[in-house]
C-alpha cells in the first residue's frame, strides 16, 4: 500500500503517564529539527471540589523548555471521554495549532444537544485550528505527518502517523488490553474491527502508541507495540479473529462497563477544543444533565 509520507524516519518520542486517568501523552520531535508535536494533553481536574489545574501541562511545556524546541502541533486523535485536553494552556504558553478530525462536528451536534447548549456554542469545528480529513498531512518540522480515520470508538477518531511511529488513541490498546469501547453515541463495533483492521495494515515493524494503558493482570503500565505484535497477540482482534467474533465480544463486553467517571466534564471541555465553557457573567462551569447520557 502506497502512504503519504516517509515512514523510514524514526521521532523522537517522549511518553508522560497521568496517573489520574491512566492516559499517555506524548512529546513528538523531528530528529532533524527542533520542531515536535503534543499528542493527547491532559488537564488536571478534581471534580469533586470542581479545581482544574495544570501540573500534566507543565511537566511537558518544561520538558520542551528545557530542550529549546518549537511546537507545531497540538494534536487531539479524538473527543475524550476519560479525560480533559489541556490543549489551549499549551497553546497559550507555547505557540502551535490545534487540531482533530473533522468528524468532530458529529460529536459537537450530538452532545451539544445533550447539554443544552445554546447558538452561541459552534458545531463546525471552529474551536480547533485543523480539521484532518482521512490521509490529510501535515508538518511537523521537517518531517511530514498524515492522519487516518479510524472511526468506531468514536465518529471522530484519527491515527496520526509520524514516521515509523503511529499513535493509535483509543483505536487499539496494548495486545493484552484489546480495544475501546464502542456504546458512546456514534460508536459501532463493527466500524471499529474495520479501522483496526486499516491500521494492522501499516507495516509490521511500524511502532504503536497507546493512549490509555490500565495494566492487565497488574503487569507494569506500558505503551509501545508493534503492528505484527497486534496481528499476532491482540486478545480482541489478533489471531485471525473474525468481524463476527469481534462485534459479539465488543457488544456484550459494552453492556457491562460503566460510564468513564470523568465523561460528563471531559466532553463539554473536549468537544470545544480544551476550553470550559463559560456561564452569562464569564465564569467557568460545568453542567451535569441528568440522564442525558
Amino acid at each position: 500500500m502506497d502512504y503519504p509520507v516517509d515512514m523510514t524516519i524514526t521521532p523522537e518520542v517522549s511518553a508522560h503517564f497521568d496517573d489520574a486517568t491512566n492516559t499517555i501523552t506524548y512529546v513528538v520531535k523531528d530528529p532533524s529539527s527542533k520542531h515536535c508535536a503534543i499528542i493527547d494533553s491532559v488537564m488536571d481536574i478534581d471534580y469533586a471540589a470542581g479545581r482544574i489545574t495544570y501540573d500534566h501541562a507543565d511537566a511537558l511545556i518544561d520538558e520542551i523548555e528545557k530542550q529549546e524546541l518549537m511546537l507545531d502541533w497540538i494534536i487531539e486523535t479524538h473527543v475524550h471521554a476519560d479525560h480533559l485536553s489541556a490543549a489551549p494552556y499549551l497553546q497559550q504558553k507555547l505557540g502551535g495549532k490545534i487540531g482533530v478530525g473533522e468528524r468532530i462536528i458529529d460529536i459537537q451536534e450530538t452532545f451539544g444537544k445533550v447539554f443544552n447548549e445554546g447558538t452561541e456554542f459552534q458545531r463546525d469545528g471552529s474551536q480547533f485550528d485543523g480539521l484532518f480529513k482521512d490521509g490529510d498531512t501535515y508538518q511537523i518540522g521537517n518531517m511530514q505527518a498524515f492522519a487516518m480515520y479510524t472511526p468506531g470508538h468514536t465518529p471522530a477518531c484519527m491515527v496520526h502517523v509520524i514516521g515509523n511511529a503511529a499513535f493509535a488513541g483509543d483505536t487499539l490498546f496494548m495486545p493484552d488490553g484489546g480495544s475501546a469501547r464502542c456504546d458512546f453515541p456514534g460508536g459501532d463495533a463493527g466500524m471499529l474491527f474495520d479501522s483496526i483492521q486499516k491500521v494492522l495494515s501499516l507495516p509490521d515493524d511500524m511502532r504503536l502508541f497507546m493512549c490509555h494503558d490500565y495494566g492487565p493482570n497488574g503487569r507494569a503500565i506500558q505503551w509501545e507495540t508493534t503492528v505484527a505484535a497486534q496481528k499476532a497477540d491482540n486478545i480482541h482482534v489478533g489471531g485471525g479473529k473474525t468481524r463476527e467474533d469481534f462485534i459479539k465480544f465488543r457488544t456484550e463486553r459494552d453492556a457491562q462497563l460503566a460510564m468513564p467517571k470523568l465523561i460528563i466534564p471531559s466532553l463539554q471541555v473536549n468537544m470545544r477544543a480544551g476550553n470550559v465553557p463559560k456561564d452569562s457573567d464569564g465564569n467557568a462551569v460545568l453542567k451535569v444533565p441528568v440522564n442525558g447520557i
